[in-house]
């Protein structure tokens, strides 16, 4: 009986060392997957245009082109692919040459070093301006390498929102003007409010024929259920220190007072939007545009809010013969849950009226 006590006690003790072996190896691997998590996490992916304007192109051309054309096109290629490896490998075995004999290794031509680059990014805007999380960290990723010989575009689409929200977004445009680096802005479909306060940052304004342009005025809306309350015997207490800490309320009683004063700060925000737009675009009758109207692209280029009339595919496909283009996007790997938060904010932002808006 001892003896079983003692093989007991023995496997107890080689389990509890097996345990505490697998715990350490799983609090590893759980630190490494963390490690990978965070990691990937967030990045930013690139891909080059050209390449997708150029697929587009050859796969309409061999669809077009009879079979004797698409075997004499066949051998056209095979016969530049070989050319190509034999000029690279002479260039390969010049460079190793020049390494052998100590030489500095070999700057890029000046055709394409000077070859212009055209970043394109986007910003798809809801009423919160929640994109602007995702285009500050592309513009900064831009920032670390382009120059005052490139491009960055913007593909804007926008019908406005909170203003702290979008005059954050056109700051984040103004960065790239401040590095000297021209910027374009293509609207296809809507650049209103603070979507043209975005717009207007740019050195050129692209819009399509019948895109929304303008908007420039400032809009506050909200329900009082005073009376209802009141009707219902129920009492309402908000409790401030300051004489504008609040004005007009959802459940209080709104004084004439307190309309006043919010129709002002409405009139300062605007004051404040019409002065941004006119020193962006100073050729602009500013009084006249910004009566929070707005004008399809037609309109608006007669106006001056717009410099030219094209969508931004039209602008892209005639760029690519002659410029490396790159779109550039931030990614965010975001939980399930986070997923569902952004849905019902979604569905919330649409019914969201009671906040001041450039819209």
């Amino acid at each position: 009986m001892e003896f079983l006590f003692d093989y007991l006690a023995f496997l107890a003790k080689a389990a509890t060392l097996v345990l505490a072996f697998i715990a350490v190896i799983a609090v590893i691997a759980q630190s490494i997957q963390q490690a990978k998590e965070i990691a990937t996490d967030e990045r930013i992916e690139v891909k080059k245009l050209n390449d997708r304007f150029e697929n587009m192109q050859q796969a309409i051309e061999q669809q077009l082109q009879t079979p004797e054309e698409q075997q004499l096109q066949a051998k056209a290629e095979k016969k530049r692919l070989k050319a190509e490896h034999k000029a690279n490998k002479k260039l390969a075995k010049e460079k190793a040459k020049e390494q052998t004999d100590n030489a500095v290794a070999e700057a890029p031509s000046e055709d394409e070093s000077d070859k212009k680059r055209v970043f394109v990014i986007d910003f798809d805007g809801d009423i919160r301006a929640n994109a602007v999380d995702n285009m500050r960290e592309e513009i900064s990723a831009i920032l670390t390498v382009a120059k005052p010989t490139d491009e960055v575009l913007i593909r804007l689409e926008s019908p406005g929102g909170v203003v702290h929200g979008y005059g954050l977004a056109a700051s984040q445009l103004q960065r790239i003007k401040d590095a000297s680096i021209p910027l374009t802005a293509c609207v296809d479909k809507v650049a209103a409010s603070g979507g043209y306060m975005m717009a207007c940052v740019a050195d050129k304004v692209v819009a399509a024929p019948f895109s929304i342009i303008g908007s420039i005025g400032v809009v506050a809306q909200l329900p009082n259920f005073h009376r209802l309350l009141k009707k219902n015997d129920i009492d309402f207490e908000q409790h401030t220190a300051g004489d504008y800490k609040r004005t007009v309320t959802m459940f209080g009683e709104n004084t004439d007072a307190d309309r006043a004063k919010f129709k002002q700060e409405l009139e300062d925000t605007h004051g404040l939007f019409k002065d941004f737009v006119a020193n962006n675009r100073p050729e602009l009758d500013i009084d006249k545009v910004a009566t929070g109207e707005h004008w399809h692209g037609i309109q608006a280029l007669e106006l001056g809010l717009v410099d030219e009339l094209r969508t931004s595919d039209d602008y892209l496909l005639a760029a690519h013969k002659e410029h490396a283009i790159f779109h550039v996007k931030h990614v965010a790997k975001k939980t399930l849950g986070q997923k569902f938060g952004m849905a019902a904010q979604s569905t919330v932002d649409k019914l969201l009226t009671k906040l001041p808006a450039n819209s």
